[in-house]
């Protein structure tokens, strides 16, 4: 796994483990603030970067300041699968190209195939928010995981990367 951010807790409860304690522990209000500024800024990076996101934005009559609090999302069009196609094969990426370090891929048999980038960062968050799921399971760093997932275009290796010892 990853290396544990922080595995300090109570002596009172020493088979607790979590591989995050401070994230996973967070009160809800600093989290809700976190989760806002978060998506903020996400939201800023698509809209400023990637001509079809503003496009929509502007469509649903949104722009990243319209987001005062997390429940205004609602608000925002979602990115759907056409607009994968559409804009294939890079044409959703809000960096360039080549700070895109892995593609996940469609077979495109029921239409054009879809592709989504990683940058090292996404790569990295991933791989963090793996390992606090596997923990959440009940793996323990030196547990050997078997990932018996298919691969596709979604993400579903990343537990196996976050089981990996060197995490990286």
């Amino acid at each position: 796994m990853t290396t544990p951010r922080s595995t300090s807790h109570d002596a009172a409860d020493d088979s607790l483990f979590m591989f995050d304690r401070e994230a996973e522990t967070m009160p809800r209000g600093n989290l809700a603030a976190l989760q806002l500024r978060r998506l903020r800024k996400s939201l800023t990076h698509a809209y400023q970067k990637v001509a079809h996101v503003r496009r929509k934005f502007e469509a649903a009559g949104v722009t990243p300041e319209t987001l005062g609090s997390l429940a205004d999302i609602a608000d925002f069009p979602l990115t759907e699968k056409a607009d994968l196609r559409d804009n294939y094969p890079f044409g959703l990426f809000a960096i360039a190209r080549e700070q895109v370090l892995r593609l996940h891929a469609s077979s495109g048999t029921t239409g054009k195939p879809t592709v989504v980038g990683y940058t090292r960062a996404d790569l990295d968050l991933w791989s963090d928010l793996m390992a606090r799921t596997l923990a959440c399971a009940g793996a323990r760093p030196g547990d050997i995981v078997h990932n018996a997932y298919g691969y596709g275009s979604a993400a579903p290796s990343y537990p196996c990367r976050a089981a990996e010892p060197s995490g990286r």
